[in-house]
């Protein structure tokens, strides 16, 4: 009768499983919509791009951290409240992501330089990010060093008149 027992035990452990197995396979089968689904087109050119986000965003950066010198002496500034450091953070984010744009479809010139040094420009500007979470202005100006040596080095290379 042991046995009988035993066995019956296991069959029912065994079906519940199967069931589970059945359900955690019909959770996997239904997906999202198909990627194609979200499907964007371009619209700004590269040069829109820049003059629209990445030189204004970027200026930002460079502006924010920085020493003047005047009569009195050499006054250091930086970003003083939680407003100024979101300007700078929103720019920062601005970057990163025109570089994710500059990384589209038709707007990559080429999959060498190009895509180098767009994503050392993303890079610079998620430091410069990090930065002003940590509200830190040396890492702002460091990043903004980083960002100038990028984009120098894509103007000096593709820079249309």
């Amino acid at each position: 009768m042991r046995i009988v027992h035993w066995l019956f035990v296991v069959s029912v452990a065994l079906f519940i499983c199967g069931i589970a197995f059945i359900v955690a396979g019909a959770r996997t089968m239904r997906t999202a919509a198909p990627a194609d689904a979200l499907v964007t087109t371009p619209v700004a050119s590269i040069k829109q791009i820049m003059n629209a986000i990445v030189a204004p965003g970027a200026d930002v950066i460079y502006k924010a951290v920085g020493a003047t010198s005047t009569a009195s002496g050499v006054e250091d500034f930086a970003p003083r409240n939680d407003k100024e450091w979101a300007a700078v953070g929103d720019s920062a984010a601005a970057l990163v992501e025109s570089g994710n744009l500059l990384l589209m479809g038709s707007r990559v010139l080429d999959k060498g330089d190009w895509v180098k040094m767009t994503r050392q420009m993303i890079t610079a500007a998620k430091a410069a990010l990090d930065a002003v979470n940590a509200k830190n202005p040396d890492g702002i100006l460091a990043a903004g060093g980083d960002l100038n040596e990028s984009c120098d080095a894509c103007n000096a290379k593709y820079r249309r008149k």
